[in-house]
């Protein structure tokens, strides 16, 4: 498969299992989850057909690992911006986490601190690398260091996607270093 129809069915996918599952005809469990031949074949009545051997290779090759097949269920593994428990354990985070942001939103952040906005979570990750290249979605990055090691001994609750991506609902502005 080309690189440009793996993108396709990726961005096909974000939508209907993070966003919008009601606009094809998808159902989605309380934990995101929805059969693997649901998803095709509301997928090609909405005229958007791939097959599972397409869908197969999209999954294993994501290089985020955004979608989680087991069970012949599949689901995103987070960024969900419609209600889903993703059932995920409160786990002790690591130290330091990282979150990629822009220099515009940094006045907004130091007074709110991270908010999850439209999302369940907000989304941090465990080096830098990662964090750029989530911030530079929407320009040039700023790199924000979270003390989460402090935030867990204080209360706040971590989790951890299938994909390594660090979830915590909010981090108050005490807990972020700035550059």
């Amino acid at each position: 498969m080309d690189d440009k129809r793996m993108v396709r069915i990726s961005k096909y996918l974000a939508k209907h299992l993070r966003h919008e599952p009601e606009r094809i005809g998808l159902v989605l469990d309380e934990n995101g989850w929805t059969p693997v031949d649901d998803l095709i074949t509301a997928a090609a009545a909405h005229g958007f057909s791939f097959d599972r051997a397409e869908l197969d290779h999209v999954v294993e090759a994501n290089d985020k690992k955004r979608y989680v097949i087991h069970d012949g269920r599949i689901r995103a593994s987070q960024g969900h911006s419609i209600e889903v428990d993703l059932d995920l354990p409160v786990v002790e985070p690591p130290d330091l986490l990282f979150h990629g942001t822009v220099a515009s939103a940094l006045d907004a952040i130091r007074v709110d601190g991270l908010q999850k906005m439209a999302r369940h979570h907000v989304h941090l990750s465990v080096d830098v690398e990662t964090a750029s290249r989530v911030g530079a979605r929407r320009g040039r990055p700023v790199i924000l260091t979270i003390e989460a090691g402090s935030m867990h001994a204080t209360g706040h609750e971590f989790r951890v996607s299938a994909n390594g991506v660090w979830l915590v609902p909010s981090v108050p502005p005490g807990f972020i270093r700035f550059p």
